[in-house]
């Protein structure tokens, strides 16, 4: 908003001049994302405890979880906010990439927010049914999927293209080497939303786990969707020039800002859990930030902790129903660490340690080649 409303100023008033960085604007995003958080942080929190909205936890996980029963639950309103607020502030709200990852985190916000509601407030156990919860994410990687394939924003080139990392591409344009998957590249869009956001979700399972880690890759990708964005640095980094891209940055950038601002309410001792109001959403939201990057396969090595999380229950279920023994004392794994007896803090650390080394290994990637 304020691009459009201070930006055209610039002759009368030079110092207006600064609204066309997309660094600066990107900087304001994530310090406002962290002062939402702690302006209105305190009074959700405060409202989710009087309406007594707790988590309910499982029975059959780490018995030191139990004290956490009743903690508010739903806080993911709180990253909401502090991710849509700047970005509708200090983003080109017109621009494509920016609309669709508005889109993707108010659809999967507003289908978590059903499953906490009808979890916490009706008191049904198993909230939204499985099979909606799954349509939903299908019909937004389905619009996002269209989208891309027609809109004039997207390069023509490179709408249902996958870009394969360590390879360069076959023409000055195509800096990166990738593969055109004509129609099959709509169901593959409907995957990675899938996934991420299921990903995601399965590690919001320990206090300050998942939204350190989203901070952490939501960092990486302002890096990328910068230099993508910019002909230069991409020309540099051997990146495929993605035009208008680099105003991805702000939406990342606010997603860094309200990540650190509501890891100050759910470090351990955890305030307040975002529930799937907010582990869906961020998902979908990376899941997105990755197709419109154009750094699809990257997934695997940037956001290889949530993957990781993924596979060990898949592992875990596939090998039960076989074998009916486990390969994991419990999944997700960070809850097989926990019970190996590392304590709760040591395995959030120690996975945002793993997750900082990812990050750094998947921007080494663009350098070799």
């Amino acid at each position: 908003m304020f691009y459009y409303l201070l930006y055209p100023l610039r002759d009368a008033i030079s110092g207006l001049n600064i609204f066309k960085y997309i660094s600066f604007r990107s900087l304001l995003a994530a310090i406002t994302a962290l002062f939402i958080c702690f302006v209105i942080g305190p009074k959700i929190i405060d409202y989710l405890r009087r309406k007594q909205i707790g988590e309910e936890i499982r029975g059959d996980g780490p018995q030191t979880h139990l004290i956490k029963r009743g903690t508010p639950t739903m806080g993911g309103l709180i990253i909401l906010i502090a991710v849509l607020v700047p970005t509708l502030l200090w983003s080109r709200v017109g621009n494509t990439y920016i609309l669709l990852l508005i889109l993707s985190t108010l659809w999967m916000g507003v289908v978590g927010f059903i499953d906490d509601y009808l979890k916490v407030v009706k008191k049904k156990s198993k909230g939204l049914i499985g099979r909606y919860k799954l349509a939903g994410q299908i019909i937004l990687g389905l619009i996002i999927g269209v989208v891309i394939m027609m809109s004039p924003a997207i390069r023509d080139d490179l709408r249902t293209a996958i870009t394969l990392p360590f390879f360069t591409g076959p023409s000055e344009m195509s800096r990166e080497f990738y593969i055109d998957i004509g129609l099959l590249y709509l169901p593959f869009v409907i995957f990675i939303i899938t996934a991420t956001s299921n990903s995601v979700n399965l590690t919001d399972g320990l206090d300050g786990l998942a939204i350190g880690l989203v901070g952490i890759v939501a960092g990486a990708l302002a890096v990328i969707s910068y230099v993508a964005g910019h002909i230069k640095f991409s020309e540099y980094l051997i990146i495929n020039y993605l035009p208008n891209a680099g105003e991805m940055a702000v939406y990342c950038a606010a997603l860094v800002g309200a990540s650190i601002g509501f890891l100050w309410y759910n470090t351990h001792p955890a305030q307040v859990f975002m529930g799937d109001t907010g582990s869906l959403a961020l998902g979908s939201a990376l899941g997105t930030l990755f197709i419109l990057a154009k750094k699809e396969l990257l997934l695997l090595i940037l956001g290889g902790v949530f993957v990781a999380e993924s596979l060990s229950v898949i592992i875990q279920v596939a090998y039960f129903k076989r074998t009916k023994k486990r390969v994991f004392l419990m999944a997700p794994i960070h809850h097989h660490f926990e019970l190996k007896g590392w304590h709760e803090s040591q395995v959030v650390t120690r996975f945002w340690i793993m997750g900082i080394l990812l990050a750094l290994i998947a921007l080494s990637t663009f350098k070799i080649r």
